[in-house]
């Protein structure tokens, strides 16, 4: 006698997959692996390269303010004729920076760094041979343009090259600067000297050097439009904000708040802080040039490290820190002892110098296809701020003391409280272009 199948007879037994259909399975896998975009990877010789431009541009624009000795001597200029040839270079350097990033945002040229090269190389061989004031405001205009050409187009490179770790990308090019601000006036000392401005010409070498990296890097970025171009619209994991045009105004202004609060305090320590030593301490002009190239090292030091620990963690979570962070140190560093000077000023250099790349990239953040000009704002109004904050302390110490404007600047950190004004920037990563 028949009977019904019990529910678990009914139960059909898993069978092994035919060759045939194991062969379509991994056949289907690998066709969608091969319609997903692979990752993105980080192009580091283009990082290391863009490195060393930045540490060549910055040794070439640190030339012009440590010849002044030697151009007053030779020229028989007053203050005010050294104020205007630094006014014809900051106006060059900081105004332009903005316009030039907008232009090259808008219309990509792979080559235009070099071409800013050219024009510092320009002003230097004219510094070198001028004979009149006039050529030294021209040579000085011609050295502020090529900076002002090279951070905006240089940071998109940088964006572009990072592989998505914006922040270690942007930290490694602004050690470069770092290096070169401390390296130029010394090797103005050794090259220069007391010898003549003649001898502006040798740093021509330096700026040769320049052209000839940033011509391989133009060739990269031209092949790198190329396939754009051939593709059409490449696909590319991009983290794009979506907020309204009132908070990106706001965070706008908090974080050039917040960059007038860094500039102004580092330029009271790296302008002044061998003065306050000697004045305060009594130490010898060696000793203080080699607790100020510790504070200089602390600086560099800081740089390297805020971008990648913001690419862990999130850009706010630095700029907190390294605005904020600095006020404890900055508010006992008047009251302090030399050995606890020296020790407040490294904590001081490394945690604020870690907010500009954390700063930079969540402002190419807040504005995405504009990376150029948000670089061009940002490293013009440090520049900005760093020659008149200079000009203005300075006048302050010498109606006052040098110890009154520490005292006066070590409550500037505390405008890191204007970070609680910054949106959480929630990313979702679409597929968009990559930006040449």
């Amino acid at each position: 006698m028949n009977r019904c199948p019990t529910p678990a007879q009914l139960k059909v037994a898993p069978t092994a997959p035919s060759p045939d259909n194991q062969l379509m399975d991994r056949t289907a896998d690998v066709a969608s692996r091969s319609q997903t975009p692979p990752a993105e990877t980080t192009a580091m010789n283009v990082l290391l390269a863009l490195s060393l431009s930045h540490m060549l541009n910055d040794i070439l624009q640190a030339v012009l303010p440590a010849i002044y000795p030697v151009l007053k001597e030779s020229f028989h200029l007053n203050l005010t004729q050294i104020g205007l040839i630094t006014f014809a270079y900051q106006l060059t350097a900081s105004i332009l920076q903005p316009l030039v990033g907008l232009y090259t945002d808008r219309y990509p040229r792979p080559y235009a760094l070099a071409v800013g090269m050219c024009c510092t190389l320009s002003g230097l061989v004219m510094l070198s041979q001028a004979t009149t004031y006039n050529a030294l405001l021209i040579a000085a205009a011609l050295t502020g343009t090529g900076s002002s050409i090279f951070h905006p187009g240089a940071s998109r490179l940088t964006r572009l090259a990072s592989g998505g770790r914006h922040g270690f990308a942007q930290s490694l090019f602004q050690v470069g600067g770092n290096l070169g601000t401390s390296f130029g006036p010394l090797l103005v000392a050794f090259i220069i000297g007391t010898r003549g401005q003649s001898n502006v010409l040798w740093f021509s070498l330096f700026a040769l050097l320049g052209i000839v990296i940033l011509m391989r890097l133009g060739s990269w970025h031209h092949g790198k439009l190329q396939k754009q171009k051939a593709a059409g619209h490449p696909a590319h994991h991009h983290i794009t904000p979506r907020l309204p045009r009132k908070k990106v105004t706001q965070a706008l202004v908090v974080l050039l708040a917040l960059i007038f609060s860094k500039y102004i305090y580092l330029t009271s320590l790296t302008n002044y802080y061998t003065f306050y030593l000697i004045d305060r301490f009594g130490v010898s002009i060696q000793r203080a040039q080699i607790y100020l190239f510790v504070f200089l090292f602390a600086v560099a030091l800081g740089t390297i490290l805020g971008g990648p620990i913001g690419d862990r963690y999130g850009r706010k979570i630095v700029i907190w820190f390294s605005i904020l962070g600095t006020a404890p140190f900055t508010l006992m560093l008047p009251f302090a002892g030399l050995t606890g000077t020296i020790i407040l000023s490294v904590f001081i250099g490394s945690i604020l110098a870690s907010a500009f790349s954390a700063i930079l990239v969540y402002a190419q953040d807040l504005l995405p296809g504009n990376v150029g000009l948000v670089a061009g704002l940002f490293f013009g109004l440090a520049f900005g701020i760093a020659g008149v904050g200079s000009a203005l302390l300075g006048r302050l110490a010498d109606h006052t003391s040098i110890e009154y404007v520490y005292r006066v600047c070590s409550f500037l950190p505390l405008l890191g409280l204007l970070t609680v004004f910054l949106p959480d920037l929630n990313f979702r990563r679409t597929p968009t272009a990559v930006q040449p």
